[in-house]
């Protein structure tokens, strides 16, 4: 069944990575038993979706073990550069991309989708929002996401091609960090994916403006140079890029690259 990597997991494997880079010896690919296992860095928006694809992958492989660690693409990217194990990575825009193929970790990444922003309010809208306008207000408690990470970085351009400035009250280091803010009422709105949005129907509802189609991030994947399990990450990559895969994603209001 797959897992999840808890924070301290994901600092034991970083250890772990710079000392097999130290002994010249490559991770494990396989886990207790034999199994084997195939270790996905992805970004905070691809949960659900992947999660759902994980389970199709260990369904076809038997015996296979995936394992998933979700959170900023940012921090992902920064992880495999100091030398976390993993076989795939899966960003929420090419600039994070960018800097793990930068640094000869991942080459010939492939756009398998592509994800817009929307306002998130909770259910009873106490703010009243209606456009991006409303965030301007003094009074609307606004969350973003930071801007060195994708979600932040789309929030910045569709601001701007707003002709606006938002003051927020906080900025959160990844998406459903910002989306949560929303849920438990402690903003009166966010912007977030539009995919996260549809996750999260009945505690949050969406509000689609014009600007975010100027600041549609598209979401490579790639196979890791250093992959442990590198035929399994192929794998991997193959069922997100394949019509089952797209299939999941539409569903979740992912685009097509």
């Amino acid at each position: 069944m797959f897992r999840r990597l808890s924070r301290w997991a994901i600092v034991a494997l970083a250890i772990a990575g710079l000392s097999g880079c130290g002994s010249g010896r490559p991770a494990a690919s396989t886990s207790a038993g034999g199994a084997k296992e195939v270790t996905v860095f992805a970004a905070a928006s691809l949960t659900a979706t992947f999660t759902q694809l994980g389970r199709s992958f260990e369904a076809a492989h038997p015996g296979t073990t995936v394992t998933f660690n979700f959170g900023s693409s940012a921090t992902l990217a920064q992880q495999i550069i100091q030398g976390a194990p993993a076989d795939v990575f899966a960003a929420a825009s090419p600039a994070t991309m960018k800097t793990v193929t930068d640094a000869s970790q991942a080459s010939s990444p492939v756009t398998f989708a592509r994800n817009k922003l929307e306002i998130a309010v909770p259910e009873d809208n106490p703010a009243r929002v209606d456009e991006l306008r409303d965030l301007t207000g003094s009074t609307v408690k606004v969350a973003l996401c930071a801007e060195q990470v994708p979600c932040g970085a789309a929030a910045v351009k569709a601001l701007h091609a707003a002709g606006l400035k938002v003051t927020p009250v906080t900025l959160e280091q990844d998406v459903k960090a910002t989306l949560t803010k929303v849920e438990l009422g402690e903003v009166d709105a966010a912007l977030v994916y539009r995919t996260d949005v549809i996750a999260s129907a009945g505690k949050v509802t969406g509000i689609a403006f014009p600007e975010a189609d100027q600041a549609i991030n598209d979401y490579p994947i790639a196979t890791l140079s250093k992959a442990p399990a590198g035929d399994l990450a192929r794998r991997f990559v193959d069922l997100v890029t394949s019509r089952q895969g797209r299939d999941v994603l539409t569903r979740a209001g992912f685009g097509a690259p």
